[in-house]
């Protein structure tokens, strides 16, 4: 991507810079041409897990391998996001657009046509490289061409796609399945990334000023060794359900080190390629915070409650999906209100309500068992998807609303990428969680098959407590929080 990137600055380094006016009359149509990616990129996240069970006998290899689909995608995620507040300031606004288009629509295109499970790996891999960058580049844009009152309303959007296109993707792929092969997954997305590529060229100009930043190679190593490693882990630890094996407890290690290393080496360097400074702006602290809990709530609560529905209510897995999509289309209007919510009164009072409604969802969740009824699981997972949009965009904008304008590539590209760590460790602990309490019930209630089953409930509703311990913390953070009004 780096000399990809260099090549087209080659050929187009005599392209300016749009004016102001004209970015003001053109701002929705700049957000479209990214919303558009970013629902495609973060729906390939989790589409393709519908259609494990056909790839297994497709490829006629092991459920182990598969999930290589998922987790090489999160890894390479978790690898290039970090590096994204490097690339912003390095090169054009439009050409990191231009380039990450290109590899996602060449990564699902060779998804879509792959006769072969490392094919098919490698398209997952070249789309997640696309997708690595378009999220905290969209992030960029929106606090470059907006005024701080008016970012509400746009990173609304924003947290719309961030969590109804993951919602929504084993819905939509559940009736491809169904219906089609696998193969349409990603042929179904081709024509939207056309779409955003189109919209692109026309109307996505630089919005910010390159900046010689160096290309340091000990940095990106120590990047890709800690954040590649922690999510790595953390991954492999949620299908395995425990943490207690030693390539697990290794990766972690690794990657814990490689971030200390990388940390320690940007505060030494004059022009580092992610700067820490941003940690030294409160409310921004307190906003990554946030990001970080509701999204480990969401992604444990995306994980346990398809099991419970599908393992102890017995739904099928179309059914599961469509139980839960109601959730998501809310959440896709409120997360847009919420934006225009938080421009009116700001965070005080909205960030505490809506983490109060989660905060009351998940305890109503908790108490699920065998003869809860799915309309109880649909109106709560609603109550709770109402609170987290209250929460969760506001909160974040909030924090970045506070940084100087030069330090909006290191905070969208951390608060990105500790969003990435974030959901690999809220996935793995809640999984780790259900499948020890649900051994520890099997162990002292025998192995039978209604052991098994009830033990199974009680996994589900230890592990939604964990999802409510950390709504809990949120609502303690939340009453830190300040209005910030001004930008720096």
């Amino acid at each position: 991507m780096y000399m990809l990137l260099l090549g087209v600055m080659k050929t187009k380094e005599k392209e300016g810079y749009m004016d102001s006016q004209k970015l003001y009359e053109q701002r929705n149509q700049i957000i479209a041409a990214f919303l558009v990616a970013a629902f495609i990129g973060l729906f390939n996240e989790t589409a393709l897990n519908m259609a494990f069970a056909q790839l297994i006998l497709d490829f006629n290899t092991d459920a182990s391998t598969i999930q290589w689909l998922t987790t090489g995608y999160l890894l390479t995620l978790g690898i290039l996001v970090p590096l994204s507040g490097f690339l912003m300031q390095r090169f054009p606004t439009r050409h990191l657009f231009v380039v990450s288009l290109l590899f996602a629509i060449i990564g699902t295109v060779v998804s879509a046509i792959a006769p072969t499970f490392t094919v098919l790996l490698t398209g997952r891999i070249i789309q997640a490289i696309g997708a690595a960058i378009i999220l905290p580049l969209m992030m960029q844009v929106v606090l470059m061409i907006y005024p701080i009152n008016q970012r509400g309303a746009a990173m609304g959007k924003i947290g719309l796609v961030i969590i109804f296109a993951p919602a929504i993707g084993p819905t939509i792929a559940g009736f491809v399945m169904e219906h089609f092969s696998w193969h349409y997954i990603f042929w179904i997305s081709v024509p939207f990334l056309i779409i955003s590529f189109v919209l692109g060229l026309k109307f996505v100009q630089n919005v910010s000023e390159v900046q010689p930043v160096k290309f340091d190679v000990l940095s990106i190593i120590l990047s890709t060794i800690g954040f590649g490693g922690v999510v790595y882990g953390f991954s492999i630890s949620g299908k395995l359900s425990t943490f207690m094996t030693a390539e697990v407890m290794i990766a972690i290690s690794i990657g814990i080190i490689g971030i200390i290393l990388f940390c320690l080496r940007q505060l030494k360097m004059e022009q580092p390629m992610l700067n820490l400074k941003v940690f030294s702006f409160p409310m921004y602290n307190i906003g990554i915070m946030m990001v970080i809990l509701v999204h480990m709530t969401i992604l444990a609560t995306m994980v346990l409650l398809p099991i419970y529905l599908q393992n102890i209510l017995l739904l099928a897995p179309m059914i599961a999906g469509l139980s839960l999509l109601p959730g998501g289309v809310i959440n896709a209007f409120m997360a847009v209100a919420s934006g225009h919510i938080f421009d009116r009164f700001g965070p005080r009072i909205m960030v505490p309500v809506g983490l109060l409604l989660e905060i009351v969802a998940l305890f109503a969740l908790r108490t699920i068992d065998a003869e809860t009824s799915v309309y109880f699981i649909v109106v709560f997972h609603i109550l709770m998807f109402v609170g987290i949009s209250l929460a969760s965009m506001p909160a974040q904008t909030n924090g970045l609303n506070q940084l100087p304008r030069h330090l909006y590539p290191d905070g969208t590209a951390f608060m990105n990428t500790l969003q990435q760590v974030a959901g690999a460790i809220g996935t793995a602990v809640s999984i780790t969680i259900m499948s020890i309490s649900t051994a520890n019930f099997v162990k002292v209630n025998g192995t039978s098959a209604d052991s098994t089953y009830s033990g199974s409930i009680i996994g589900v509703q230890h592990a939604l407590t964990f999802a409510l311990v950390l709504a809990i913390i949120a609502l303690v953070l939340s009453f830190f929080m300040k209005h910030v009004q001004e930008e720096k």
